[in-house]
């Protein structure tokens, strides 16, 4: 599988219907998504998604730049406080 650590994604099935989060992880063994929101899922604890359950809303030629998933992508610890920030500069510039 792809590894999608780093992008922005909608959930688009289960009860956190279109909820923003950010891929963490990818869970190789169940081919899932580890998912992460910094406040309902932490990053300690990601929800796990099927890839036909998100919709991605970033990719390789239109990535967002933020620190916070630069930090992410380079392996870095990252807080629930930083993806917050990063996941709401992302909604804000998405409206």
């Amino acid at each position: 599988m792809y590894d999608y650590t780093g992008q922005i994604v909608r959930a688009a099935a289960g009860r956190d219907r279109d909820g923003l989060f950010c891929v963490v992880g990818v869970d190789q063994e169940q081919d899932r998504l580890l998912l992460a929101d910094g406040k309902q899922r932490k990053l300690a604890k990601p929800k796990r998604k099927k890839l036909g359950h998100v919709e991605i809303l970033t990719d390789q030629e239109h990535m967002y730049d933020h620190p916070a998933i630069e930090k992410l992508k380079q392996g870095q610890a990252l807080t629930d406080k930083e993806l917050r920030r990063a996941l709401a500069a992302f909604r804000a510039k998405e409206v």
